[in-house]
């Protein structure tokens, strides 16, 4: 019941600090309230699907690795075996925990080809937000911090 228990608190402890992480255009970032930004028009010209790959700070891996060592360490009651089967674990654990922080923090995205108002050309990778793009869409380009985002153009009222 303890490994369980010690397997459940950890695989939740990943899965909530990786919920704190978030790239969606629809989130801004502490830091970026309140500063100017730099904004571009465009035009949509292609949209695709894409993946952005999970991160690994080590997080996952050394939750893992701890619960593993200590639940193989409680396996025995040999204190020499326990020692291995608490190594053993802890490996297992961290390549475990490692894995499970990279499959829970990939995310969904799209790539987006823009063509800037003077003839330029960009390609933005941003998370899926509340915004669907489509070839053809006014948009505009908000660079702030040295990130950019894409947005739907304002439509200016006549």
């Amino acid at each position: 019941m303890t490994r369980w228990m010690l397997w459940t608190l950890s695989v939740t402890c990943v899965l909530i600090l990786t919920a704190c992480a978030t790239s969606s255009p629809d989130v801004v970032q502490r830091e970026d309230a309140q500063r100017l930004s730099q904004v571009q028009d465009g035009v949509v010209l292609t949209v695709r699907p894409v993946v952005v790959g999970g991160s690994q700070t080590g997080i996952g891996a050394a939750v893992g690795g701890i619960t593993g060592a200590v639940a193989g360490y409680s396996g025995s009651g040999v204190p020499r075996e326990a020692q291995v089967l608490g190594l053993l674990a802890g490996v297992a654990g961290a390549a475990a925990g490692n894995a499970v922080e990279r499959l829970t923090t990939r995310e969904d995205a799209v790539e987006i080809v823009i063509q800037l108002k003077g003839g330029e050309r960009r390609a933005i990778v941003q998370a899926k937000g509340n915004e669907t793009f489509v070839p053809g869409d006014a948009v505009i380009l908000v660079t702030s911090s040295g990130k950019v985002r894409v947005a739907k153009a304002p439509k200016i009222a006549p």
